[in-house]
């Protein structure tokens, strides 16, 4: 999708059409999530912090996000790529790759379903998206990339050199700075020179794994299959704030809140966790993680807030200054799990308690219920992505 959270405001709210758009936070923490293409000539783009955002873009509108609208717009995108094929693996919620090798004598050959799939987004959504059409996954994504926006591109086999030689080597997976650097200094500039190495520069200069991962890429060559369904393997939440915390009270009320939400989206999709970790940045960004594992796996908030209590207590911190706060769950399964009881112990009545606020929040909103320790005036909190934390589950 193109600019999806943006794309997704300015339909809902016509009078943003033509004006450059930002879904995030324009304050002094705030991060923009998703930029209009107005807001990008300016220079403007995701993950940029607000307070730079604004001055490339003074005019720049801010729009707080709204992933419940994101969410169920995914979903309906969705069941038009599933009327395509069934092989539809969705990487975050305004990505998917579709493997349409069996669907060609349906809907005719793989660049013709790319501008059905485009035609139908456009009428049935009014909304826009670009597709790579190639033999492989880490070919379609790049050729994406360079059909945005509002376009599609397509590499065929024959010309897979053609289009991967000229690219800069950033242009590759796994290839960041670090790594660019060191194929400049090997005098290498674009895909094409990485192919033309002798044999063994590679190796030498990276290793047997890498050189071997990076040439082939540069290559053009990924094995790797379109996963229709891939069980998440980590649930996580995590908040930045427009001010640093440093009370007690104040951090151990956001734990509480980060972990209900998690357990809220642990029984959602029918887990429980066996591992809980917690995620402290400080207002220096230095940043601490600390796990713990569950003698049982749990989907309870009170028992992963619990985890995360103990585990921030055992950083024995003193008045600091806290940027960011963050729970996961991982060890991810099945149901709710047993609960072991000790002799004496009473069944933990906390459950029926918690699907009781699912269904209510469900029903009539997030914010329907909260915790009594918790529904007190918060920090102040920057918006950011929190569909993050579903990329970084499919990601790990």
């Amino acid at each position: 999708m193109d600019a999806f959270y943006a794309s997704v405001e300015v339909r809902e709210d016509p009078s943003l059409t033509g004006k450059p758009v930002a879904v995030g936070g324009g304050g002094p923490r705030g991060v923009v999530m998703a930029a209009s293409y107005e807001a990008r000539a300016f220079g403007v783009h995701s993950a940029m912090p607000g307070v730079r955002a604004r001055r490339l873009c003074p005019n720049l509108i801010f729009v707080p996000p709204n992933f419940t609208l994101y969410r169920a717009e995914s979903d309906l995108i969705l069941q038009i790529l599933f009327s395509f094929t069934p092989l539809v693996e969705q990487i975050s919620l305004d990505e998917a790759f579709l493997d349409v090798g069996g669907s060609t004598r349906l809907f005719g050959e793989p660049v013709a379903i790319a501008e059905k799939i485009r035609a139908r987004v456009r009428s049935e959504r009014s909304l826009v998206c670009s597709v790579g059409v190639a033999p492989n996954k880490f070919l379609a994504k790049l050729a994406s990339q360079h059909a945005k926006p509002d376009g599609v591109v397509h590499v065929p086999a024959e010309k897979i050199h053609e289009f991967l030689d000229p690219l800069p080597c950033g242009a590759l997976w796994g290839v960041g700075e670090q790594t660019e650097a060191a194929l400049d200094r090997l005098g290498v500039r674009t895909v094409g020179d990485i192919v033309a190495l002798p044999d063994g520069v590679l190796e030498r200069a990276f290793g047997p794994g890498p050189a071997a991962h990076l040439l082939a890429l540069a290559k053009g060559e990924d094995d790797r299959a379109v996963v229709p369904y891939e069980p998440a393997k980590q649930i996580s939440a995590e908040q930045t704030f427009e001010r640093d915390l440093d009370a007690l009270e104040h951090i151990r009320r956001e734990l509480l809140r980060l972990s209900d939400r998690v357990a809220q989206r642990l029984r959602g999709g029918g887990h429980s966790a066996r591992t809980v970790t917690i995620k402290v940045r400080f207002s220096d960004f230095k940043t601490l993680t600390r796990s713990r594992t569950l003698p049982a796996p749990t989907d309870g908030a009170a028992k992963i807030y619990a985890a995360a209590r103990d585990l921030y207590a055992s950083l024995r911190l003193h008045r600091p200054r806290i940027r960011l706060l963050g729970v996961a769950t991982s060890g991810l399964v099945a149901g709710s799990g047993p609960e072991q009881l000790r002799i004496g112990e009473r069944p933990d009545r906390w459950g029926a308690a918690d699907r009781a606020v699912d269904r209510l929040r469900e029903r009539y909103g997030g914010d329907t219920v909260e915790r009594a320790a918790v529904a007190q005036p918060r920090p102040r909190a920057a918006r950011r992505d929190e569909e993050q934390d579903e990329r970084e589950a499919r990601d790990e």
